[in-house]
């Protein structure tokens, strides 16, 4: 089986998802980022009532915040990523991590048919799913892949 057939078969909802955290509309940017920092998530996913209505990345803060230290007090929704794309449990690993290439994104929030927020889809999911599968092959890098000697060792 190949890496790609094999992620082709992979659900999503087989992935690490956790690294995320919850956040209720109407918090500030600065209780928000407090709580990605507590959590160790790289995102927040924005709530109201329940419901998936926004997504607060790094990113959002490098774009949106960084430059503008007044908003950290406002309302994390007005820095936040409205309405973002998600994907449901059962899309193959390979079609969300197309999707996360595509529009450029790192993180992809899974919802199941009723909206309930199931978790965070992230490249490091991935990495971790292959180097769970491939421990070799993923885990003993070199630093330098591409790096090749320019002699055989114990040569002249």
């Amino acid at each position: 089986m190949t890496l790609r057939s094999e992620l082709e078969a992979e659900q999503v909802r087989h992935l690490d998802l956790k690294s995320y955290c919850l956040v209720e509309s109407g918090a500030s940017v600065r209780e928000t980022l407090n709580r990605m920092r507590a959590e160790g998530g790289a995102s927040a996913l924005i709530t109201q009532g329940g419901s998936l209505i926004g997504i607060f990345t790094e990113r959002d803060v490098m774009r949106r915040v960084a430059a503008a230290p007044e908003t950290l007090d406002g309302p994390v929704d007005a820095v936040m990523t409205p309405k973002p794309i998600t994907v449901l449990p059962d899309t193959a690993a390979a079609d969300a991590l197309w999707l996360m290439d595509d529009h450029h994104f790192r993180n992809l929030p899974v919802i199941d048919r009723q909206g309930q927020i199931l978790g965070d889809m992230t490249y490091a999911s991935i990495i971790n799913y292959l180097a769970a599968r491939y421990p070799v092959e993923v885990l003993n890098q070199p630093p330098r892949p591409e790096q090749y000697p320019s002699k055989p060792e114990g040569g002249d």
